[in-house]
């Protein structure tokens, strides 16, 4: 915002031009004198003060539209975000699907039944994502961070989770068959109505894992998990599960 200030009367030009005797300095005086006495009659010109006024109330105005239409432009970043992840749904790669998944899951937007299956998400962080239904299968998710996330009902068949962090997660009712979850961290998850059939679970952090409705063990591989709850070894082996070393991958 400008400041307005009025200027004071400039002196008379007879009173001016005796500030130097040199005759030759008088024109560029004379063009100063003249601006001053223009200054003057602006500064004291009430339109101008209106200007500076009305330039101020604009700028609030601007302000208050800013604000007023913030929720429009969230909508507008999350629709071109759905479109990131729909577009590329069903092809291989990342397609800019990590931040735009990331992005939408920051903003609390459920992710109730995405369609992520094949794509390569490796690293992806979703802390407490609602990811209910959503279909994982064959999704290339290694060192990805699920703490406190919903995959209740959700496909993780096939899925690469080697070295994920599903902590505190909710898996119930979730298909995990022929997933890979070698040193994968469970460590409270909730596992109620899971299937792991095929699944490696080799080296798994199971500390305070909820198990004992688990559905299907067959031929998962149980080697070497950590802090497993009492009992759940020897359960697990008794459903069909196995413990063998796994090939280095």
């Amino acid at each position: 915002m400008r400041i307005h200030v009025r200027k004071d009367r400039p002196a008379a030009w007879v009173e001016y031009r005796i500030r130097t005797k040199r005759a030759w300095v008088r024109p560029f005086l004379s063009v100063e004198w003249i601006c001053q006495w223009i200054v003057y009659a602006l500064s004291n010109w009430t339109f101008l003060e209106v200007l500076d006024y009305l330039e101020t109330f604009s700028v609030l105005i601007a302000v208050i539209f800013y604000f007023s239409e913030s929720g429009d432009r969230v909508k507008q970043r999350h629709y071109q975000a759905w479109q990131v992840v729909n577009t590329s749904q069903g092809k291989g790669g990342s397609g800019g699907r990590i931040e735009a998944l990331q992005e939408l899951n920051a903003d609390r937007v459920p992710l109730v039944g995405v369609d992520v299956s094949g794509a390569f998400l490796q690293g992806i962080r979703l802390d407490k994502a609602r990811l209910l239904r959503a279909n994982f299968s064959a999704a290339d998710i290694r060192d990805a961070k699920f703490p406190a996330a919903d995959f209740t009902d959700a496909d993780l068949r096939s899925a690469n989770l080697r070295g994920a962090n599903l902590s505190q997660a909710t898996l119930q009712r979730a298909i995990m068959d022929e997933s890979d979850l070698t040193g994968a961290d469970f460590t409270g998850a909730d596992l109620a109505g899971a299937s792991f059939v095929d699944a490696d679970l080799s080296n798994a952090e199971l500390r305070d894992i909820r198990w004992e409705h688990i559905t299907n063990l067959k031929n998962a591989n149980i080697f070497g998990v950590k802090d497993a709850p009492n009992g759940f070894v020897d359960w697990a082996l008794k459903h069909g599960a196995q413990s063998a070393a796994s090939p280095t991958r």
